[in-house]
């Protein structure tokens, strides 16, 4: 790689933060289709550091990786900064990604043990491409700099670049759910992780339970002592949910080091929202999609192809809901956005093959010349089109079986401001310790899921609109701006620096409905 200035703000993760695209054989970087989600959300952390660099893996065949361009200087939105891309070959991609974290890694994340698989894991593979993420940023980053690590694809990079630079400091972000140690200690790797994890200064999580899970797994594995545990703040302090946490453990200390705990879930952002709402475009694209549906309760979920997405139990209740409410027949339309799996996922095959008969089975069973019950894409649909039919529809249905936050929700809270739509949405979302004013309903029980979907559909309009209110006060609250003033004060935090005082904005919520 060749030289260039030391960046303060090193951020690795798996996904390069652009899209490419060839036109007329040639390649060029565009900016990300959709200004919300966690791409364009990190990149806005650049504008805090003097200068930022990425760190991304891309697959490049192996003749060609002598020739192949690893660092790209992107000047966008976001400011300028530098892209190091590392090249792995397929048989790295498949190893490390689809297999190792997918079949190994993903199912005990989510609480899936039945469903672990290590008999393909390659767990030196899965260290070789840490440590390739961890050699580059330490390659990068400043004497003084912060590198921030994302998700489990690279548990093992603190311990690496804690090797190498040991006086840098390191925050580590988890993205997914942590299970409990019980479920987490089935892993053969589990002490690798956790000293791993344990070289960081802060390590960050969405919710408080899942905190609280990896504080566990720490004290089970290394004895760590656990800091006093404080109340639990900001729209997360109700009681009473499946992932709810009245209080959480603020820090750990391992081998003489204090190392912060945090629990703060992303935010989305209302005000893009609102702007990509307000024009002339997306209000013609409104009348059209109620126009097509007409006077039926319109109803949306938006997820993708993944077993933890809930998206079969979600249509054996629409098939129960049907079957005993003939009054619901031409009556209600289930628009089911369901991205398929990238190409090499093949441990989702039988999930989209699930999705697919339950689909054909309900439309053909139910459906007539006049009415489909269900449309089914497996297409991601862009998000200037996706808030679209989130201000269209009426219900937003997101039941995962587990899911470490679900933006989805509080997108679609975003966009129905001035409307009343209700949301369905799965307890075990990490989501739902915020929005305790939806429908909550446990994805595990059928019954549960029945009872939610028509307590939505047969709503009264001022409970819709009580509902609606408080938790849009919640998602504008508690936004992403906020949590990356949150993010920003703990980096503070750990270089020694002053920090700002949230304590009365964390410490206030809004009433519940």
């Amino acid at each position: 790689m060749s030289k260039s200035k030391k960046s303060d703000l090193v951020i690795l993760y798996h996904r390069q933060p652009y899209e490419e695209v060839v036109e007329n054989g040639k390649t060029t970087f565009k900016e990300n289709s959709s200004p919300n989600g966690i791409v364009p959300t990190l990149k806005g952390f650049f504008s805090t550091a003097e200068r930022g660099c990425w760190i991304a893996w891309k697959q490049v065949a192996a003749n060609k990786q002598a020739k192949f361009q690893q660092r790209v200087t992107i000047d966008d939105d976001y400011g300028e900064y530098d892209v190091i891309r590392l090249p792995l070959t397929a048989e790295q991609v498949r190893s490390f990604y689809h297999v190792t974290s997918k079949e190994a890694l993903w199912p005990i994340l989510h609480s899936f043990p039945w469903l672990y698989s290590h008999e393909n894991a390659d767990w030196d593979t899965f260290r070789e491409v840490n440590r390739l993420f961890a050699e580059a940023a330490c390659e990068q980053v400043s004497d003084d700099g912060l590198i921030w690590v994302h998700d489990y694809n690279l548990w093992l990079a603190p311990y690496f670049i804690r090797k190498i630079k040991p006086n840098v400091k390191i925050a580590f972000f988890h993205h997914t759910p942590f299970p409990a140690a019980d479920i987490f200690n089935i892993l053969p790797w589990r002490d690798d992780i956790v000293d791993s994890l344990l070289s960081a200064d802060v390590v960050g999580f969405h919710i408080p339970r899942y905190a609280e899970n990896f504080c566990g797994v720490a004290r089970s594995l290394r004895g760590v002592e656990l800091g006093e545990r404080e109340p639990v703040g900001g729209a997360m302090s109700y009681a009473g949910m499946a992932l709810s946490e009245p209080t959480s453990t603020p820090h750990i200390v391992h081998n003489g080091r204090k190392i912060i705990v945090d629990a703060w879930p992303i935010g989305t952002n209302p005000k893009v929202i609102k702007q990509y709402l307000s024009n002339f475009e997306s209000g013609e694209r409104v009348a059209q999609i109620k126009s097509e549906v007409e006077d039926q309760h319109f109803i949306l979920s938006v997820g993708r192809v993944d077993y933890t997405k809930g998206a079969k139990e979600l249509l054996e209740c629409f098939d129960r809901v049907l079957e005993k409410r003939s009054d619901l027949h031409g009556k209600v339309k289930l628009m089911l956005v369901c991205a398929a799996a990238a190409k090499g996922m093949t441990t989702y095959k039988a999930a989209q093959r699930e999705i697919e008969r339950l689909v054909g089975s309900i439309n053909g069973r139910y459906g007539n010349l006049r009415w489909t019950p269900i449309m089914l894409t497996m297409h991601p649909i862009k998000f200037d089109e996706l808030v679209c039919y989130f201000r269209a529809a009426d219900t937003c249905w997101i039941t995962p079986i587990r899911d470490g936050l679900n933006l989805v929700a509080k997108e679609y809270i975003a966009a129905q401001e001035g409307r009343s739509g209700t949301l369905v949405l799965s307890e075990f979302a990490g989501v739902a310790v915020e929005l305790p004013q939806a429908i909550l309903t446990n994805p595990y029980s059928p019954h549960s899921m029945d009872d939610a979907i028509q307590q939505a559909i047969d709503m009264p309009e001022e409970e819709k609109q009580e509902r609606l209110s408080a938790l849009l006060e919640t998602v504008k609250t508690w936004d992403i701006d906020y949590w990356a003033k949150h993010v920003t004060d703990l980096f503070d935090r750990i270089k020694g620096k002053k920090v700002s005082q949230l304590e009365e904005k964390k410490t206030s919520k809004p009433e519940a409905a």
